[in-house]
């Protein structure tokens, strides 16, 4: 595997690319960094980030870091749980965060009730991970940083940009997921793979103003 061609084409300011970025860094695996155009090697959804491995395209975030952990599952840390009944819980922690992300969008992509419900539902979706996959743990693998933690801390360098856009605070609604989003970034892996949530927010803020929503 030390010889292997790793290829991520990615987006820098990408939550969901922040996710395999996270895998590789957390397996220590060396990867050449591409931002280009990706409608060739993922012509299905047309979306970013595609890992390539020898050659072969791997889609989707979620499947990319299950894919790497399974790959190198001799490299440690491992970051899907052993138990069989334990890593389907993550798995399904894992489906909901990817329904969260339209949410999230919702919240400065739109106006008035669009907008609105958007950002009630994704304020109710941290509330309930919060609650019901965090809870008093320290990481919501458990004491372990792993797939559910990597799965979610993409939004953690948005969660100015939602803040901003949509006028409320999420330590205020959700302070220990705060609390957790801060302990992951102590994390080299994560510290380096986030991108900076003011230049996020500065490029949306373009992005709404391009296309009429200011």
């Amino acid at each position: 595997m030390e010889n292997d061609e790793v290829i991520l084409l990615d987006f820098w300011a990408s939550m969901l690319g922040m996710r395999v970025r996270i895998a590789l860094a957390e397996k220590e695996i060396k990867y050449e960094y591409k931002e280009e155009d990706l409608l060739r090697m993922n012509p299905i959804h047309k979306k970013i980030p595609v890992l390539i491995h020898n050659g072969k395209p791997i889609c989707e975030s979620i499947i990319a870091v299950e894919y790497i952990d399974e790959v190198w599952k001799d490299k440690t840390p491992l970051l899907l749980p052993f138990v069989p009944y334990v890593r389907a819980q993550a798995r399904f922690w894992g489906d909901y965060i990817d329904k969260m992300y339209n949410f999230g969008r919702k919240i400065w992509t739109t106006k008035g009730e669009e907008h609105e419900e958007g950002k009630k539902k994704f304020i109710d979706s941290l509330k309930l991970m919060e609650l019901e996959a965090l809870g008093d743990k320290p990481y919501i693998g458990g004491e372990n940083f792993g797939f559910v933690d990597i799965a979610l801390i993409g939004f953690y360098s948005c969660f100015y940009a939602y803040e901003t856009f949509g006028n409320f605070s999420i330590e205020a609604e959700c302070p220990k997921l705060v609390a957790w989003g801060k302990r992951c970034m102590q994390r080299e892996s994560v510290s380096t793979s986030l991108a900076d949530p003011h230049k996020i927010y500065e490029m949306l803020q373009v992005f709404r103003k391009n296309h009429g929503m200011e």
